[in-house]
């Protein structure tokens, strides 16, 4: 995802299943493991099944291989991800610093693992506040909670290079994660970290920012992107 301008705040028009948010605090938690009862019941299950060891990534994220982004309209960025399973700790670790590693150099402040081929429930985030990096590693994330207040932001993304449109999404959203050491996490965030998070959890679900707009939208910006990648091509 790359960045952009916050447009508009607009009231809201609709409201998702889940608990409703009265502010943003872009703040992480640990938390136990969730209830079945309240916002969750909404939820299509509880995926949230802790590998058996850390996931922490090498540190030396500057070495990892570089992986190819996918760019629309690749087939798999239109499939959904599977949870991130026990017998997925060793690939998820070896995967986390290559996707900092190639969305750093991209460079964009979020991936997601279908937009590298790896249809497994695995985002990254950094939107490098100052210049200083602060990388959040999610697997299996879940939005359980958004707001009423809707809010218009510019948005792009790495698998549709050079395309932007203004998208309108829940002002304020809580996630619930786990890290990159295999802890079950939440955040609550707003502005440009939750319109990322919004957007990274998309892709794990075959969706693109531009099936947010309107079919006519949507194919001007398709067109466009197909015409400039078989210019890039000759």
């Amino acid at each position: 995802m790359a960045r952009g301008p916050i447009v508009a705040t607009l009231p809201a028009i609709f409201w998702r299943p889940g608990h409703r948010l009265q502010g943003g605090s872009d703040r992480t938690l640990p938390v136990e493991p969730p209830a079945r009862h309240g916002y969750m019941a909404t939820m299509s299950g509880d995926t949230l099944t802790a590998p058996p060891e850390s996931l922490a990534p090498d540190s030396a994220t500057a070495d990892a291989e570089r992986l190819t982004i996918l760019i629309a309209p690749h087939p798999t960025l239109k499939l959904t991800a599977r949870p991130v399973g026990p017998a997925d700790t060793e690939a998820v670790r070896a995967l986390l610093p290559r996707m900092f590693a190639t969305m750093y150099q991209a460079p964009g402040i979020g991936l997601a693992g279908p937009q590298v081929g790896t249809l497994l429930r695995v985002a990254v985030v950094d939107l490098a506040p100052k210049n200083i990096r602060q990388p959040i590693a999610l697997i299996n994330p879940q939005i359980v909670a958004v707001s009423d207040e809707l809010a218009t932001r510019e948005e792009g993304c790495l698998s549709l290079p050079n395309q932007f449109a203004d998208i309108t999404r829940p002002a304020r959203v809580r996630v619930r994660y786990l890290d990159d050491t295999g802890a079950r996490r939440e955040i609550e965030a707003d502005d440009l970290l939750g319109a990322c998070l919004q957007h990274e959890i998309d892709h794990l679900d075959g969706v693109l920012f531009v099936d947010h707009l309107s079919a006519l939208k949507r194919n001007i910006i398709l067109r466009k992107l197909a015409k400039e990648q078989r210019q890039k091509g000759r």
